[in-house]
């Protein structure tokens, strides 16, 4: 079998998959729907309509499965009722025996044991099929089916929408697994995960967290994506994390950083879309019950390793994370100690990476020996120098070789990497030159099908050139589909724009005065892009032509990198005209009411024009076959939107806050592209397309539309939904086969001040059949007094300023979830109090005591207490400031200080707003890693508010022990007799 699983990985494939089953009646029901996912997921699926089927099973159904890497046996209770079936079967018996074919068989209403002894009613079928055939045929087939009953399989029992959902995931996750060749012939990277692989005892149970050092350019990125290719199939989620050392900028908050570092993982490692994130507790308690693979690239800041892996309990049992970055000390400071150095390759293993690239063998041709031997001493024998300068001198005869070796010759410091790429980068054609710097200025982190949208009907050629930067290492294309430029050519792209005379190029990067530049570029036709950032310039005045002139303009981008640094206004005159043919039109505060009036859209791919003045785009319908987003966020003025019916390739439409809108063209409703619509807080919206059922729709926003009379009707494949309250009577039945429905937000009346109406008094019972939900939110609704039953599959609930709330159910002990948060919930009973303080591990909720099951108390914010040996759970009384009117305005954090050393765990102590006294619950799990916490030595907690609207009143420690530590979330709903506690508490919500 090691041959087939060899041959396998190297075959090339026709289709993912081919299905076998039996009958019209399946082939309409189940199948159509499991083909209809597949469609969504990117899986091809054999298919045998105008086959016609007689006695004996046909070739091209026979070509059909051994083009197929997967094969799906669908056994009804009428398959062995076919000979053509069971031929179908031996066949893809034999391809999974002969080239490693993988199977997977679903028992659809048929008990396994009558499929493996042709028992019951599919034996009987069995047994009508076998009269007439011979002995041999019937011991074939009968073989057959017991070899397939025995393969693991699916076995559907219940909800046949997520029997569909665990199919496609299953397919998705085996094609995943196929091995890469990405990385087959690099020299000296077989010992480099052998080291690896051994650092991280793959046997080993426990969480591991491994480091991978060495200057830039030395491989680290390669031997991590290497690692993350071989050993993907062996977690059941991996991410690689790229480009990470640009994700701390100087200058912003940290802790809205660390928010956008997690919200940015946990889509990319759970493949989610809108994942909105309230603290920074979401990572640990997404993932501390999966086995993950996790690589965090070129880190170079200890808070992005505090974001996304603080502790090694935010993970699941046998999970790995793999940190690469320069700064060794950074390791050791986060307690990695289990570190690979890369070192420098030898003499004559960086003279085979140099031919690799410059000749495609392991030796130089003959006669260039002593050449490449002296480019690659001059390159330090750095690989990606050596990769990148190789790759430019492929093909070049010896004279070439020697201008090359003369220019690194001049470089001073031959260990400047930054010097050896530009090299490299010099030596690209011009083609290749444009491409890589319009993809640093203005493509970095775009979709690699937008980038190509965007020089669709250019001179350049993308489709060559993407291929050859790929090739010399200059960019790669993430998993995602990000396009992503390595750290040092991005800085050195960067320099290279900058050091010459920006109207001589064909891109303009932060001119500091645009109207000087474009002066100076008139009649220039070279200049394809503007990129301009008007921070730290307090006017811009730009003239008449300024940009009509620039005849091959494509891409304009005007924004501004600094939030507050000060009033900088843009003008234009009414007349301005830009360009005909841009692609790309991205000016955030766009100051005029309008679009000039000879605006040309025509080649538009991307429009975003958010937080602007406009309150109208342009009149009347327009030619838009290439627009894919569209983004008009913040626009308060907007008061209508044009035509798009000619968009047919839009897929996001953002219409957040525009709150002058008040119709949705009913064209929209026919954009069968569209994935993301975001109508949030539309809050004067009256009129929209009755029919929205597009089944590409991923992501849909509707909250505070207020004035919303009709819900749309959106496709089951939505994955986020955010509806106002007063919609939920009006969701269709069908909400119960919204079986990829993950997050749902309910939005009431509190968020939404500008109408006036009856809020809802109850959650519908059938939010309980929303078997994937994941975050429930509940937003503003006055007058709910209970919530109803819950899905099981629940992890986060949130009930916001819902002043009426007074009971929820009891949660199953083997529920999910592990955030509760109720502020401004002022009526919770006792028994809902019980709930969410001791039956989650953070919580939030109206409170002035501290409940009695944290034994350890003190006034203020600090205690003494001795840890145990689980750890323990921490609650403190918040209070807002008098003279901040007992009113909080922004999210508030406390830190948590072990003997006066901050550590990385946080209270949260706001939910947008919270009004009065509240209890914020938090538990510290003690692990390993811990052992400095001696638990018969007694330790100083202090909780030190990071927020100047709020004070710390109380605190208190629940210590876990054994019991505890298994029980803490397995409520206990038998009433008891109300504590003190509880008394004052009513008390107080009187």
């Amino acid at each position: 079998m090691a041959s087939s699983s060899s041959s396998s990985s190297l075959r090339n494939w026709a289709y993912h998959v081919f299905a076998s089953f039996h009958g019209e009646d399946v082939r309409k029901t189940f199948l159509s729907h499991l083909r209809k996912q597949f469609n969504y997921n990117g899986i091809t699926m054999f298919d045998d309509q105008g086959i016609k089927r007689g006695q004996s099973i046909a070739p091209e159904l026979t070509q059909g499965i051994r083009d197929s890497r997967i094969s799906i046996i669908l056994l009804s209770k009428n398959y062995a009722s076919s000979s053509w079936c069971l031929d179908e079967l031996l066949e893809i018996l034999k391809c999974k025996e002969d080239i490693g074919q993988i199977v997977i068989t679903v028992f659809y209403g048929v008990d396994t044991s009558d499929v493996r002894k042709q028992t019951g009613v599919f034996g009987i079928a069995f047994n009508k099929t076998c009269a007439g055939k011979t002995e041999e045929e019937r011991t074939r087939w009968s073989k057959a089916l017991t070899d397939a009953a025995n393969i693991a399989g699916v076995d559907f029992k219940n909800c046949e929408a997520e029997m569909i959902e665990k199919i496609a995931n299953d397919v998705s996750n085996q094609l995943n697994a196929t091995p890469s060749r990405d990385f087959d012939g690099m020299v000296g990277l077989e010992a480099h995960l052998r080291e690896m692989e051994s650092l991280l005892d793959l046997d080993y149970v426990g969480v591991q967290m491994v480091g991978i050092s060495g200057p830039a350019g030395i491989g680290k990125s390669t031997i991590a994506r290497a690692l993350h290719s071989r050993l993907s199939n062996r977690f059941q989620f991996t991410c690689f994390e790229d480009n990470l050392w640009e994700s701390f900028p100087i200058g912003f908050d940290e802790y809205g950083l660390k928010l956008r570092l997690q919200e940015n993982f946990l889509k990319k490692i759970l493949n989610l879309s809108g994942v909105r994130i309230t603290h920074l507790g979401a990572i640990k308690e997404r993932l501390r019950k999966l086995r993950v693979l996790i690589i965090l690239d070129d880190v170079n800041h200890i808070k992005q390793l505090e974001a996304l892996a603080n502790e090694t309990t935010w993970f699941g049992p046998g999970s790995r994370i793999i940190v690469t970055t320069e700064n060794n000390e950074l390791l050791r400071q986060h307690g990695i100690n289990n570190t690979y150095h890369v070192g420098f390759p030898s003499d004559e293993k960086a003279l085979k990476i140099l031919c690799r690239y410059a000749f495609r063998q392991s030796y130089p041709h003959n006669g260039f020996k002593k050449l490449a031997l002296r480019v690659t001493k001059l390159c330090g024998n750095l690989p990606l120098g050596l990769r990148v300068v190789g790759s430019s001198l492929r093909g070049k005869n010896e004279e070439e070789w020697e201008e090359v070796i003369h220019r690194l010759d001049n470089i001073l410091d031959h260990q400047d990497i930054e010097e050896v790429l530009r090299v490299g980068y010099k030596s690209l054609h011009e083609n290749e030159q444009s491409i890589f710097l319009h993809i640093v200025v203005f493509f970095n982190y775009k979709d690699s099908n937008l980038v190509k949208a965007m020089f669709a009907g250019n001179n350049l050629d993308i489709k060559h050139g993407l291929k050859i930067l790929l090739n010399r290492s200059l960019i790669y294309i993430s998993n995602d589909g990000e396009i992503v430029m390595h750290k040092l050519l991005q800085q050195m792209g960067r320099k290279v724009v900058q050091r010459e005379e920006p109207w001589k190029l064909r891109i303009l990067v932060n001119a500091q005065e645009i109207c000087d530049v474009l002066e100076r570029a008139k009649g220039n036709r070279e200049v394809s892009g503007i990129s301009f950032d008007t921070s730290g310039i307090n006017e811009v005045f730009i003239k008449k032509g300024a940009l009509q002139k620039l005849h091959n303009l494509q891409f304009l981008r005007v924004y501004k990198s600094k939030i507050n640094d000060g009033n900088d206004v843009v003008y234009i005159p009414k007349e301005m005209e830009f360009p005909s043919f841009l692609k790309l039109l991205d000016w955030e505060a766009y100051p005029s009411k309008s679009l000039p009036a000879k605006f040309n859209p025509n080649d538009l791919v991307e429009l975003n024009l958010q937080n602007s003045k406009l309150k109208r785009l342009w009149e009347g319908p327009q030619h838009l076959p290439n627009l894919k987003k569209m983004n008009l966020r913040w626009s308060y003025d907007l008061k209508q939107l044009p035509d798009l019916s000619n968009a047919t390739n839009l897929e996001s439409l953002d219409l957040h806050r525009c709150e002058s809108l008040v119709e949705v063209p009913s064209c929209i409703g026919n954009l069968h592209k569209v994935e993301q619509l975001d109508m949030g807080f539309c809050i004067n919206l009256q009129v929209v397309p009755t029919l929205f059922n597009l089944a590409s729709l991923d992501y849909v926003v509707l909250e505070g539309c207020s004035q919303l009379k009709n819900f749309l009707d959106i496709s089951t494949n939505i994955r986020a939904l955010a509806i106002a309250d007063t919609m939920l009577e009006e969701l269709p039945k069908l909400i119960r086969l919204w079986y990829r429905l993950r997050f749902l937000s309910i939005y009431g009346s509190v968020r939404d001040p500008h109408v006036g109406r009856a809020d809802i008094e109850k959650i519908p019972d059938w939010i309980k059949d929303l078997h994937g939900l994941i975050s429930l939110q509940i937003f503003g609704c006055p007058k709910l007094r209970s919530l109803p039953e819950l899905p099981g599959s629940l992890e986060t609930l949130i009930a916001n300023t819902c002043e009426s709330l007074e009971t929820l159910v009891s949660f199953p002990t083997d529920s999910q979830l592990v955030e509760l948060y109720f502020p401004n919930c002022f009526k919770l009973g006792q028994e809902a109090r019980k709930v969410i303080t001791q039956q989650s591990s953070t919580a939030c909720l109206p409170g002035r005591t501290i409940p009695a099951e944290f034994h350890h108390r003190a006034i203020g914010n600090s205690l003494t207490f001795r840890p145990g040996s689980f750890g323990f759970r921490i609650c403190v009384v918040v209070s807002p400031k008098p003279e901040m009117e007992e009113h909080i305005t922004h999210y508030s954090m406390s830190r948590i200080c072990i003997n006066g050393v901050p550590t990385d765990q946080l209270i949260l102590t706001g939910l947008c707003e919270i009004q009065g006294e509240h209890l914020c619950i938090t538990q510290i799990d003690l692990s390993d890693e811990d052992r400095w916490l001696e638990p018969e030595k007694e330790i100083l907690l202090e909780i030190i508010t990071t927020h100047q609207e709020v004070d710390i009143i109380e605190c208190g420690v629940q210590i876990l022990t054994d019991e505890t530590y298994i029980t803490i979330r397995s409520y206990d709903s038998r009433p008891e007799q109300a504590s003190e506690d509880d008394d004052e508490i009513s008390l107080m919500e009187q």
